[in-house]
């Protein structure tokens, strides 16, 4: 802690502090574009760092990351359509405020709550970096096995109105992501046309998934009279919205620490915190049935989630060399060509660096805020486009996001064919979030299962080695719960719709 606030004046330098603020302007809008995940952004911008001092080039990436992470909020809440797979939980209560003439209120919920769940991920990373990082090395093949069995028992509490359903589009997500060529055995999976080799990337499922049905309802209702959603800003909503979240504390809290967790765990994928984070607020919450008609504390236990995750992603990179996600793997690469290793060495040898990039992303966290809740101000505008250019510009950006992945057209296709089936689906009310999650969560559970195993194989036993140890009893002991709550929230719904039909 010393040496973090040690440092803390040169992220504050007039060079540092203007690159932080573009950095995160241009992350903001980055991020507010299908397709364009916080991966794909950073990616992008490190060969301009190459020249650039060390820790300026840092801050630029960090602040590029962290801003990337909510803007994706913006397009999810506007237009229905997230910005990557970490905010696909913040649209199912953010769109409907958008609905309801709501769209400044939820982005307001949107960047107050980003703020608190990252200045509470930082402090966890700043105080419990070494101890963490030694717990996240013990999670092996079994442990990950489980946390994605975890993640897939949120499948249920997805889909509002019906667990079978939630279920079933887990399922067919899991079903998605095993086509392809298997990772460990090389075997061809349901490869029944060539467009299908590759198997089905996340971000073109994403788009297609949440995009194309939002094109295809644009359309049927092309011609006929929409009403559009009236925007009338409260006086003083931003205030209220501050106070709103300030009772929130203890949803806010269990969100921020569920995201911090998750990104931690190598291979986790932060992506997934937000929908475990709606879950758990959901079954905590007093008024469970109003999550995904529009409550504010949905979008804010999203939220939290996923920026909590920003500055904990980092620990297991920093500290031990393992990139703890996909952006946090980018990092890496903006790190080794400073000539920085990451390992316990990196915080004496060149703490001047490390410490200030850290320190300049607690400051992220804050513009992020501002300049958010800057932009939010002007939301109606999207909100009053007409449906011709938003019908063309919805399509644009999916086909560009799309394509943009693997610069592979097979992936357009793909896309597309998602998107028909998803739009068939939700005429039988279905939801895309389970999809996604399947999806997501398919792979991870996969390959660690086929590692445990052989793993057992020579040893143990398959049976010992994924049912035995505290961790794996503990994720165990939470899936059961996840499930069991599940059910008993169906059944309460049930009883009290049936008493007031009566």
């Amino acid at each position: 802690m010393a040496e973090f606030l040690q440092y803390f004046p040169q992220a504050l330098t007039f060079t540092n502090l203007l690159t932080l603020i573009l950095g995160v302007i241009g992350g903001l809008v980055l991020g507010a574009t299908p397709g364009l995940s916080p991966t794909m952004a950073v990616a992008l911008l490190v060969p301009f760092t190459f020249h650039m001092d060390p820790a300026t080039g840092l801050i630029l990436l960090g602040a590029v990351y962290t801003a990337t992470v909510a803007g994706g909020a913006i397009s999810a809440i506007l237009i229905n359509i997230p910005g990557a797979p970490a905010n696909i939980a913040t649209l199912l209560d953010g769109h409907p405020m958008a609905k309801q003439g709501r769209s400044q209120t939820a982005l307001y919920y949107c960047f107050i709550s980003s703020l608190v769940g990252g200045l509470i991920g930082m402090v966890i990373m700043i105080l419990f970096t070494p101890p963490l990082a030694k717990i996240a090395l013990k999670f092996g093949p079994s442990e990950m096995f489980w946390i994605a069995i975890f993640g897939i028992s949120v499948m249920a509490g997805l889909s509002s109105g019906s667990i079978l359903k939630g279920l079933l589009g887990g399922m067919f997500g899991l079903l998605i992501s095993t086509i392809g060529y298997s990772p460990l055995l090389g075997s061809p999976r349901f490869v029944y046309h060539d467009v299908l080799t590759g198997g089905v990337a996340i971000v073109p499922a994403l788009i297609g998934l949440f995009a194309i049905p939002q094109v295809f309802n644009l359309v049927e209702s092309f011609g006929s009279k929409l009403e559009r959603p009236a925007f009338n800003p409260e006086k003083g909503i931003l205030f209220k919205t501050i106070a709103d979240n300030m009772k929130m504390v203890k949803s806010l809290s269990i969100c921020s620490i569920v995201g911090s967790i998750l990104s931690i765990i190598p291979g986790a994928g932060g992506q997934v915190a937000g929908l475990i984070a709606y879950d758990q607020a959901k079954k905590f919450s007093k008024k469970p049935e109003s999550f995904g008609t529009g409550n504010p504390e949905g979008v804010a236990a999203a939220e939290s989630a996923n920026n909590a995750m920003v500055g904990p992603s980092l620990i297991p990179l920093l500290t031990l060399s393992i990139p703890g996600s996909p952006t946090a793997a980018v990092l890496l690469g903006g790190l080794l060509i400073h000539g920085l290793f990451p390992g316990p060495d990196l915080f004496i040898s060149n703490a001047s660096v490390t410490y200030t990039f850290i320190a300049s992303l607690v400051l992220a966290q804050i513009a992020m805020c501002v300049f958010g809740i800057i932009l939010s101000r002007y939301s109606y505008m999207v909100m009053s486009v007409p449906n011709l250019f938003m019908i063309a510009a919805v399509t644009i950006l999916a086909v560009y996001g799309t394509y943009s992945v693997q610069n592979s057209f097979d992936d357009v296709i793909v896309m597309f064919t998602l998107g028909t089936l998803m739009y068939i689906g939700r005429k039988f009310g279905f939801s895309p979030a389970p999809v996604v999650l399947g999806i997501i969560l398919g792979p991870i559970a996969e390959d660690n299962f086929l590692k445990g195993k052989l793993i057992a194989d020579t040893d143990v036993g398959v049976f010992s080695y994924f049912f035995t140890g505290s961790m794996n009893m503990v994720i165990i002991l939470l899936c059961v719960a996840s499930i069991g709550y599940s059910i008993y929230g169906e059944i309460r719904a049930y009883r009290k719709a049936k008493e007031a039909a009566v």
